[in-house]
């Protein structure tokens, strides 16, 4: 079971204790979580910063996907 524990505030100049917060807060959230679910949350919170990450992508090499030999004759 996954808890519904509110985010933690962090600083705007995030600290090593923002990072511990945050670590905490990651902790008592999935503590009681089987394997499952905590892939599946992964899953589910990774999900926008990959969209992300693809659209940037596709932007920089005009929709083509990069590959190794992209330049070789």
């Amino acid at each position: 079971m996954i808890h519904n524990i509110m985010e933690p505030d962090t600083s705007p100049d995030f600290t090593i204790d923002d990072i511990h917060k945050i670590r905490e807060w990651n902790y008592e959230r999935l503590k009681d979580a089987t394997r499952g679910e905590r892939m599946a949350d992964t899953r589910k919170r990774i999900a926008p910063i990959l969209a992300e990450l693809e659209a940037a992508r596709a932007g920089r090499n005009g929709g083509m996907r990069q590959t190794a030999d992209a330049g070789a004759v």
